[in-house]
């Protein structure tokens, strides 16, 4: 049995959300939302939401305990790239690539 959460379109580069990805991977569900809450890094808050969505999904829908429940996957893939144009010296335009991503989180409960 598991729950899962996505955010999808999320403005910020999927090598920036790897960073903390790794780091609450295979963790136990409090551990990682403090690792999180006290990462300095911008992919974080998103981030927060998106386990706390998958862990209101595993005790409402599938009736999982929360203080068994850990972080089993999470992986996030390349969104569409927004392309914008920025003005540079004499007459040239240089291309900024706004990245998307595309996140999954999944929660197991820990076998007893």
């Amino acid at each position: 049995m598991e729950a899962r959460a996505h955010l999808r379109y999320a403005r910020i580069a999927p090598r920036k959300v790897q960073i903390v990805l790794d780091l609450i991977r295979n963790q136990p569900l409090d551990k990682a939302l403090a690792l999180m809450q006290y990462t300095p890094k911008a992919a974080c808050e998103p981030l927060i939401k998106l386990v706390k969505s998958a862990a209101a999904n595993a005790e409402n829908n599938f009736n999982m305990d929360k203080n068994n429940l850990y972080v089993a996957e999470c992986f996030v893939t390349p969104g569409p790239t927004l392309k914008r144009v920025r003005p540079r010296a004499q007459g040239r335009a240089y291309r900024i690539l706004k990245r998307t991503s595309h996140i999954t989180v999944v929660l197991k409960e820990k076998e007893a």
